[in-house]
C-alpha cells in the first residue's frame, strides 16, 4: 500500500481551499411529541445478584431465574463464561458461589452504587431514544432494561431477546484505576469513552445492531458505509448526543477530522483503499486505535468509520424522501457512494 510522507499531506494542504467548510446541517429531529412510550423502569440485576444468599445458592438462583428468565443464562454463559445455566452444572454454581463470596466483586458492586445511586436520569434519556425509535420503526417492541457487571470484561450494553442490559461497570469514568489494573489492561485512547455520557449512545448502537447485524465481510468502503449507516441511526434517535460521543472521538479528534475531511478522503482515493478486502488492512480504518496508520499522528483510530458517517449523511440530505428504514435496509455502498455525490 502507498503511504503518503508528511510532505504530500503538507502539499495537499496547500492544494485545498476551504477544506474545513461546515457541511449543511443534516435533517432535522422531528417532532416525537405524540409518540406514547411507556416510563422506562431498569432493573438491577447486578444488585440482586450481589445479594443472593450464597449458603443456600440453588434455592437463591433459582428464584432470580424466575425473575430475569430471558437475561440469566446467557449473563451467566456468555459474559462471565461460566457455562449454561441448570440444576446439575456444578461447576457454574461453584463458579457463581466463588464469585459472590469474594471481596473484589462486592468492592466493584460498591463502587457502581456509589457511582449510579439513581438511574431516573438513564431512564428518562432511554425513554426520549425509545421515543425517536418508535417513530422511525412504529412496530418496535421496547425492551426491558437491566444492569448488570461483568468484572470489567468490557461488555457496555448487550441485547438478549427483549432485553437491554448494562454492564454498569464499564462506565465508572476514565480515571477508575481498576480499568489500567485488569489482567488484559485497556489502552489510554480508550478510557475517555469509559464515562455515563456513554451509556445511551452504546445502548442503541447494540439496538441496531440486533435491528440489522452487521456483515463480517466485504470492501473497506461497505465497512465504512456500514458504519456510518449505524451512526446516522444514532443521529436520528439521539438528535442531542453530541457527535463525539457517537461515535468515541473526542473533540479535538472530531474537530481535526472536520477540518481535515478532503485530504481525508484524497487519502483514501490515492492509495486505492476503498476496495480492498483484506480485513486485517480494513482493521487499521474502520477499528478502534489510538491513531490511524499512514495518516498524521493527530488522524485517530476509527477514521473510515467517520468518513463512512459523512457519505451517509451527504446521501441523506440529497435524498430527502429516503426514510431511516429505507436507508437501514440499502446494501449496496458503491451506488450510495455514487449517489451520495460525496466530493468533500
Amino acid at each position: 500500500m502507498k503511504k503518503m510522507n508528511q510532505l504530500g499531506w503538507v502539499l495537499m494542504l496547500l492544494c485545498i481551499v476551504c477544506s474545513s467548510c461546515v457541511r449543511k446541517q443534516h435533517r432535522p429531529a422531528p417532532d416525537v411529541s405524540h409518540i406514547s412510550v411507556s416510563p422506562v423502569r431498569i432493573d438491577r440485576f447486578d444488585q440482586a445478584l450481589t445479594s443472593l444468599d450464597t449458603a443456600h445458592l440453588h434455592q437463591a438462583l433459582a428464584q432470580l431465574y424466575q425473575q430475569y428468565p430471558a437475561f440469566m443464562p446467557v449473563y451467566f454463559e456468555q459474559i462471565m463464561n461460566y457455562g449454561p445455566y441448570s440444576d446439575t452444572n456444578h461447576l457454574l454454581f461453584e463458579e457463581v458461589r466463588a464469585m459472590l463470596r469474594s471481596k473484589d466483586i462486592h468492592g466493584l458492586q460498591d463502587t457502581i452504587n456509589k457511582h449510579f445511586p439513581d438511574l431516573r436520569w438513564l431512564e428518562k434519556q432511554l425513554r426520549e431514544g425509545f421515543r425517536y425509535l418508535k417513530y422511525y420503526f412504529p412496530q418496535y417492541a421496547i425492551p426491558r432494561v437491566v444492569t448488570f457487571y461483568s468484572g470489567l470484561n468490557n461488555f457496555g450494553a448487550v441485547t438478549v431477546d427483549t432485553v437491554l442490559g448494562i454492564g454498569l461497570d464499564m462506565f465508572l469514568g476514565e480515571n477508575y484505576p481498576f480499568y489500567l489494573q485488569v489482567s488484559d489492561p485497556y489502552p489510554a485512547y480508550m478510557l475517555h469513552q469509559f464515562a455515563p455520557e456513554y451509556i445511551v449512545p452504546d445502548c442503541f448502537k447494540v439496538i441496531e445492531q440486533q435491528m440489522y447485524p452487521p456483515a463480517q465481510e466485504g470492501t473497506l468502503l461497505d465497512m465504512m458505509v456500514q458504519a456510518g449507516k449505524q451512526l446516522y441511526f444514532l443521529d436520528a434517535v439521539l438528535p442531542d448526543a453530541p457527535d463525539s460521543v457517537k461515535i468515541g472521538f473526542t473533540q479535538k479528534q472530531l474537530d481535526w477530522c472536520t477540518q481535515n475531511e478532503r485530504m481525508i478522503w484524497q487519502y483514501f482515493i490515492q492509495n486505492n483503499l476503498l476496495y480492498v478486502r483484506d480485513m486485517q488492512q480494513i482493521l487499521h480504518y474502520v477499528g478502534p486505535g489510538p491513531s490511524t496508520q499512514g495518516m498524521p499522528k493527530e488522524a485517530p483510530g476509527n477514521i473510515g468509520s467517520w468518513v463512512g458517517w459523512q457519505i451517509v449523511r451527504k446521501y441523506m440530505d440529497d435524498h430527502p424522501q429516503v426514510t431511516l428504514p429505507e436507508l437501514m435496509q440499502m446494501h449496496d455502498a458503491q451506488q450510495l457512494l455514487t449517489d451520495a455525490r460525496y466530493r468533500p
